[in-house]
């Protein structure tokens, strides 16, 4: 959310009792379902909302706490720009990428994925992150830093896009709210710890990849549910890496 205060206020408790009646008593119709098509932020009011069908994926830093014990604060923030700039860059690459979001040392997207094809290149940003950390973590070798590694989670589903904030203040942000999202954050924080490989995906997003992809991935259970892991890499990043990180 944005964070940048552009107004300044006395806030009044009835204000707020004012403005809680006015969301509260929106008309449940104004939350419209949009199917497979994302509609434009300038859509989005404080009282209407819209269902659509997306693929979600986040990546973020396996034990990242530990990170702090032996980088000082200005080499974790070097590191961390690092991370964050370039999971950013390889999602923003990809038109069907509608949303990008930071928490911390989480990086998630929402994409709009109508056709299998569009599923299918969310598993392609996966691959292709797996190598930029791989390219990253060279980067911190030669500078003595310590390496890093991720989870990356991917789910597909219904989720609910709303504008939230405080109306005039300048503060606000849309919000993906709804299982998908919130699967595809577990999946992260399960991916690429102990012996799990570092991509998990849900069985919906296996059913919607082609079996060409599915190979990629093998079947695993967590926490009795069936879902679907893989170390997928991009090739030809693989070899562009070869060649000129040696």
């Amino acid at each position: 959310m944005e964070s940048k205060k552009e107004t300044s206020y006395t806030y009044k408790i009835e204000d707020s009792a004012d403005r809680m009646d006015d969301i509260l008593d929106a008309n449940d119709n104004d939350y419209e379902d949009e199917g497979n098509s994302i509609p434009s932020r300038d859509k989005l009011t404080y009282k209407n909302g819209y269902y659509v069908d997306v693929t979600a994926i986040f990546i973020d830093i396996v034990d990242s706490s530990k990170l702090t014990d032996g980088h000082k604060r200005p080499t974790l923030a070097k590191m961390y720009r690092c991370f964050l700039s370039e999971c950013v860059a390889v999602m923003n690459s990809y038109e069907i990428c509608k949303e990008i979001n930071i928490n911390g040392d989480c990086v998630w997207g929402v994409f709009e994925t109508p056709k299998m094809v569009d599923v299918e290149k969310v598993i392609e940003v996966a691959a292709k992150l797996n190598d930029m950390i791989k390219l990253l973590n060279y980067k911190l070798k030669k500078k003595k830093y310590e390496s890093i590694s991720t989870g990356i989670g991917i789910d597909d589903g219904n989720a609910l896009m709303v504008k939230a904030g405080y109306s005039g203040s300048g503060l606000n942000d849309v919000i993906w709210m709804g299982e998908v999202v919130n699967s595809a954050c577990h999946l992260a924080n399960k991916a690429g710890r102990g012996w799990r490989k570092n991509v998990l995906i849900s069985e919906k997003v296996y059913e919607n990849i082609s079996k060409d992809v599915q190979d990629y991935f093998s079947k695993c259970q967590i926490d009795s549910k069936t879902y679907y892991e893989s170390d997928i890499v991009w090739i030809e990043y693989e070899d562009w890496i070869e060649q000129n990180c040696n």
